[in-house]
């Protein structure tokens, strides 16, 4: 997979997140926008099957081809993605039809899996849609950038923990099975007391303790499985730490990587240009939500955090 992803030199991102409302589709088409402003050819991949709507980012009328096209009728995914009226981005819509996350399987996932990393683009952005269907897991994993969104509020920080936690789950399920450990992880597990495991950190290194095979093969499988967090709507100094518990959360429990890439603040500015179907990038080119989303977008192309609180609030970083 590395040799063919550097043969290509796509990059695809995939956003998801545990509930609706958070403004993932914003942030989605924001950084879409960003990237081809840079000169970058991108294309969005419209994945909320059941509520697709970034085209009402660009001002576009709902296109008329669609996913469904491709599913139903064989239709090749470039020939499916229409313009944005912004230099180098391209839209491909979802399904707004017959067609729902749960109703596609196996082999139409594994289909479209293929013809997304054949597209001819630089950047590849997917907006999935929000929960923890299969469909949008297994789409998760497939990037090579994966990006949840929240809003500092406890149900949507709920959701989103849960959210991260079911990709984190479906991830080891699918090593576990590739490396017929299952009965050893369910054995290891029934005895966990008599291990002093408490949690799933705690059981993936007693599993690594225990055998250098297999901790070779997480070493080698979860190598690079870091999920980017962006925190939506941010009010106050301390909804900005919302993100910084959250990874220090994942960390604990699952050992897992989570990257703050960055905060964008309230502004009323935003649902404004939504409900005109303006790019919001284009007609608030002054607002500092513009600049955070540049910086964002900065962060997860060179992978490089958030700043620390320490060095938010020191006076360090402005």
């Amino acid at each position: 997979m590395p040799e063919e992803q550097s043969a290509r030199q796509t990059s695809i991102w995939a956003v998801g997140g545990g509930k609706g409302g958070t403004g993932k589709s914003f942030l989605t088409s924001s950084m879409a926008t960003c990237l081809a402003l840079q000169g970058k050819r991108t294309i969005l991949l419209d994945a909320d099957l059941g509520g697709a709507n970034l085209h009402n980012f660009f001002g576009l009328i709902r296109p008329r081809s669609s996913l469904t096209d491709f599913f139903e009728k064989k239709v090749p995914l470039q020939e499916i993605a229409v313009h944005t009226g912004i230099a180098n981005l391209q839209l491909i819509t979802g399904s707004i039809g017959s067609l729902d996350s749960e109703s596609i399987n196996h082999a139409q996932k594994q289909k479209l899996f293929r013809h997304v990393q054949a597209l001819d683009a630089d950047m590849i952005l997917i907006d999935l849609g929000a929960g923890t269907h299969i469909n949008t897991l297994d789409t998760f994993l497939q990037a090579d950038k994966m990006i949840v969104v929240t809003v500092p509020e406890i149900t949507a920080i709920e959701n989103m923990y849960q959210f991260i936690k079911s990709v984190y789950y479906r991830k080891l399920k699918s090593i576990f099975k590739a490396y017929d450990l299952n009965t050893l992880v369910q054995d290891t597990w029934k005895n966990r007391t008599a291990h002093n495991i408490r949690s799933l950190k705690d059981l993936i290194n007693h599993l690594k303790l225990g055998s250098d095979q297999i901790c070779s093969i997480f070493e080698r499988e979860m190598s690079g499985f870091v999920v980017h967090l962006i925190l939506n709507e941010v009010r106050t100094p301390k909804d900005i730490l919302v993100g910084e518990n959250l990874k220090r959360v994942c960390m604990n429990f699952f050992g897992l990587r989570v990257v703050y890439s960055g905060y964008t603040s309230y502004d009323e500015a935003v649902q404004k240009n939504i409900n005109n179907k303006e790019s919001f990038m284009l007609f608030n080119r002054l607002s500092p939500v513009v600049k955070e989303i540049r910086q964002i977008t900065e962060h997860i192309v060179t992978q490089t955090p958030f700043p620390t609180p320490e060095e938010l609030f020191d006076g360090r970083v402005a």
